[in-house]
């Protein structure tokens, strides 16, 4: 067994990330595809403006070798997030790419922007549904519904479309029975160490025959070892705490006030039947031939208050 830098904390996912093969490795993995090279590619943002969620994103270019041996470079943003997270925030950094310039190809009518595919690790489930990976592809049909194959793919098409990847991290339960499951094991956080969430073990005699996920499991040892890395995960652990007491601390405060406009709305009620009953006694006192002004010096209440009483009652 070996411990390794939990790679769902930021710090450690680019620490890992960073390497050109261990991405290549994920990435071919996940999108069952021959990756030649992979680049990270900058971005005008970055993960070190925090508000109330977490999303850590990396933009890669990376050239992938086709079935006829012709090579092609496609856009993959992958995203992590170990919250649960607004689906809002996902599609505005969608939106920032597709604006980009330098992913657009070609010149004037010519031009076309590349292939993108769209890759979520997520921290937490996605409503019921229980595969840990999720494809997302889209399709092109004709009119009454079917496939259409001719002229596809299409880089007009492709520019305007785009094939998403979900991986639901908590569904991730030790089975490892394909190439990406064993790459997602990694991940897996039914392996946390019971001291510390920070840390995973693994049993490292299931890769001795793989030498990229041996090159993984190293790096991920490399960066529990990392004084840096363990001190911005000590970081993140405290500002997810930090979320934690205020997101109970709203919930809380939401619990209460749902409870006392529920006390609020039971009082008016009663006021408002109060109110009628007092109608009624008015009115029955006025059938029985007492004025406004008798009934008021009775109840010791004004004659305006006895009318706006016997309107309740209209």
């Amino acid at each position: 067994m070996v411990n390794i830098a939990n790679p769902i904390y930021d710090i450690v996912f680019k620490y890992l990330m960073e390497d050109e093969r261990i991405a290549r490795t994920i990435l071919s993995a996940l999108l069952k595809m021959d990756i030649v090279r992979v680049e990270i590619r900058p971005h005008e943002y970055s993960n070190t403006q925090r508000d109330t969620l977490s999303v850590f994103r990396i933009d890669f270019g990376a050239t992938v070798r086709n079935s006829d041996g012709s090579e092609q470079l496609i856009l993959v943003e992958l995203q992590k997030t170990w919250l649960e997270t607004e689906t809002l925030r996902f599609r505005q950094y969608l939106g920032t790419q597709y604006q980009n310039p330098k992913n657009i190809v070609g010149a004037n009518r010519d031009s076309f922007a590349l292939p993108m595919v769209a890759i979520y690790l997520l921290g937490h489930r996605v409503g019921d549904i229980e595969e840990p990976v999720l494809y997302v592809q889209h399709k092109a049909y004709d009119y009454e519904g079917h496939p259409v194959t001719k002229g596809i793919p299409n880089p007009f098409v492709d520019s305007l479309t785009h094939d998403s990847i979900i991986v639901q991290i908590p569904r991730l339960h030790g089975q490892v029975n394909t190439r990406l499951d064993k790459v997602l094991s990694i991940f897996d956080q039914t392996h946390k160490s019971k001291e510390s969430q920070q840390v995973l073990t693994l049993d490292d005699s299931l890769y001795e025959d793989d030498a990229d996920m041996k090159h993984i499991v190293h790096r991920l040892l490399m960066a529990s070892t990392d004084a840096d890395v363990r001190q911005d995960m000590n970081v993140e652990d405290e500002y997810f705490a930090a979320i934690e007491k205020r997101d109970t601390e709203i919930m809380l405060r939401d619990r209460k006030l749902a409870e006392q406009q529920v006390q609020l709305s039971e009082q008016q009620v009663q006021l408002s039947e109060q109110q009628k009953l007092l109608g009624y006694s008015i009115q029955i006192m006025q059938d029985n031939g007492l004025s406004l002004e008798a009934i008021s010096a009775k109840l010791g209440k004004s004659v305006e208050e006895l009318k706006e009483l016997l309107q309740h009652l209209s």
